[in-house]
C-alpha cells in the first residue's frame, strides 16, 4: 500500500484519518503501462466531500530548508515523470477526478513561521500540507534542472497557487 515508513506520507495518511476523509492508499511498487509505457503511480485517492477526488502524488520538503547555509522556504520542485504521471492518471480517471501534487511540509524550525496556520502533529513532529492541481503546476512552472529532469515554480507563483489541504 503506500510508503508508511516515508514519514511525509505517515503524516499525509494520518492527516487524513483524524479528519475521518475516505482515501485509498495506492500501491507505489508497481508502474502501470498506458500504450506500451510506463506510468508512475500515485499516492493517494483521497474522497472529497462536495468535491472532485483527488489523485494525490505527496511530494516531501524540509521547511525551511538548509542549504550550503543558506535558509530556502517554499521548496516545491518536482521530477517530469512525477508531473507527466499525475496528467496521464487525471485523462485517466475523467470527469470527478482531480490530478494534485501535496507537499508535505516537515516544520524543522519552529523559530520560522509555517506555510499555513494548520499544522499536523505526528510522531512528534510538524506538518503542513499545501495542495495544488497538477494542471496549475504545469501553466507555471519552469525547468529546474535539465539533467535531473526536475520542474519548479517561483515562490511568488506557488504562494500565489497552491493552498492548505484543509482550504482546498
Amino acid at each position: 500500500m503506500s510508503r508508511r515508513h516515508i514519514h511525509y506520507e505517515a503524516a499525509f495518511e494520518d492527516y487524513l484519518r483524524s479528519r475521518g476523509l475516505p482515501y485509498v492508499p495506492v500501491d507505489e511498487h508497481r508502474k502501470v503501462i498506458f500504450a506500451g509505457a510506463r506510468v508512475k503511480s500515485f499516492d493517494f485517492l483521497v474522497y472529497r466531500p462536495g468535491g472532485k477526488t483527488w489523485l494525490v502524488d505527496i511530494k516531501g520538503r524540509k521547511f525551511p530548508y538548509d542549504i550550503g547555509g543558506n535558509r530556502r522556504c517554499w521548496e516545491n520542485w518536482v521530477t517530469r515523470e512525477d508531473l507527466d504521471g499525475l496528467q496521464q492518471w487525471q485523462r485517466t480517471f475523467g470527469d470527478g477526478f482531480e490530478a494534485v501534487l501535496v507537499f508535505a511540509y516537515w516544520l524543522t524550525d519552529a523559530s520560522v513561521a509555517p506555510p499555513t496556520p494548520y499544522v499536523h502533529p505526528f510522531r512528534g513532529e510538524y506538518y503542513a500540507f499545501m495542495s495544488i492541481r497538477a494542471e496549475d503546476y504545469q501553466a507555471h512552472c519552469r525547468p529546474r534542472s535539465a539533467s535531473w529532469q526536475t520542474l519548479a515554480l517561483s515562490t511568488r507563483n506557488f504562494r500565489r497557487l497552491a493552498s492548505p489541504v484543509q482550504a482546498a
